[in-house]
């Protein structure tokens, strides 16, 4: 696709910088389905094409000279998503040579890690309602309120992530506390 751009005041010949921001008008939709093409991910897409304009911004002249200017910029876009693939890469194979740092916390008891590890494990209603109750020491109306819920909901959350826990925890005897009853004005 010929790209039409304005004139340099003095010989007629085109403002690089104009060139290029008329290409990126014009073609960075085709450039970013190449993209997309081979990274299946949109917003690495976007990414690619967005740098390979920003080295084109940088080094217009580049761009001008160039026999096919779309057929550049879609060389330049593929090889940053490519690398960017690469590094992606390099970087899950060295994260697997790091040694697993165990969930022991300073200052937590084994006890209390293996608890939030427990409580990590629940369905995300009833672990965020057990936190904020027990954790951070809410009442049943401040957690409902928390979390836009009913208190009735908010018990039944309680109660079940506490029968969960006893599971995860290997605690045959559940306990049978019940949650306070919510005050009413």
């Amino acid at each position: 696709m010929p790209v039409e751009v304005a004139t340099d005041r003095e010989g007629g010949s085109p403002d690089p910088r104009d060139f290029v921001e008329r290409l990126y008008i014009d073609s960075a939709s085709q450039l970013l389905v190449a993209a997309f093409a081979l990274t299946g991910n949109v917003a690495e897409a976007q990414d690619a094409v967005h740098e390979a304009f920003l080295g084109a911004f940088a080094h217009p002249s580049r761009i001008v000279r160039a026999d096919n200017p779309v057929a550049y910029l879609r060389t330049v876009t593929l090889n940053i998503a490519r690398e960017r693939f690469r590094r992606r890469q390099r970087l899950r194979v060295l994260m697997r040579r790091i040694p697993v740092p165990d969930d022991q916390l300073p200052g937590l008891s084994p006890d209390r890690t293996a608890l939030l590890a427990a409580i990590r494990q629940l369905p995300a209603n009833q672990r965020e309602a057990i936190t904020l109750f027990y954790l951070a020491d809410m009442s049943v109306e401040d957690v409902a309120a928390n979390l836009k819920a009913p208190t009735g909901m908010v018990k039944a959350w309680l109660s079940r992530g506490r029968a969960h826990l006893a599971t995860l925890l290997g605690d045959d005897e559940t306990p049978r506390t019940r949650v306070p009853e919510a005050k009413h004005a």
